[in-house]
């Protein structure tokens, strides 16, 4: 599976190319949010959530039967940014299982400010 085209395919929220990357019974997860979806919820939610959407892999690491990929993910218009985790079991060049983790990108809380510790990372 090439995980940079499934990327490029759900930030432009391709609909007709997403569902060639899952096997018909996948299993997505989305943990911050405590949802659960078939392949074609996760397609609607994905590609009918609101906005026009960019980002960029910041990680990949393979083993034999899973991707994990780290993504930044944003609005075109830069107005927020996210980021997401997210682990695909492979069976077959296909998608069997999804868990993603998603935050909201943001300043360090005023309590941890306060102590005068750590440095931006960009």
């Amino acid at each position: 599976m090439d995980i940079k085209l499934f990327w490029k395919d759900v930030l432009s929220q391709n609909q007709r190319s997403l569902q060639g990357y899952f096997h018909e019974d996948a299993v997505i997860r989305w943990h911050c949010s405590n949802e659960l979806f078939t392949v074609s919820e996760y397609i609607r939610a994905n590609c009918e959530y609101p906005g026009q959407w960019a980002g960029k892999i910041e990680r990949i690491e393979e083993t034999a039967d899973s991707i994990i990929t780290a993504v930044r993910v944003f609005p075109k218009d830069h107005s927020s940014s996210f980021h997401v985790v997210n682990f695909c079991k492979i069976e077959n060049g296909l998608i069997v299982e999804m868990d993603e983790y998603w935050s909201d990108d943001g300043a360090a809380p005023e309590w941890r400010r306060r102590m005068n510790i750590g440095k931006p990372i960009r």
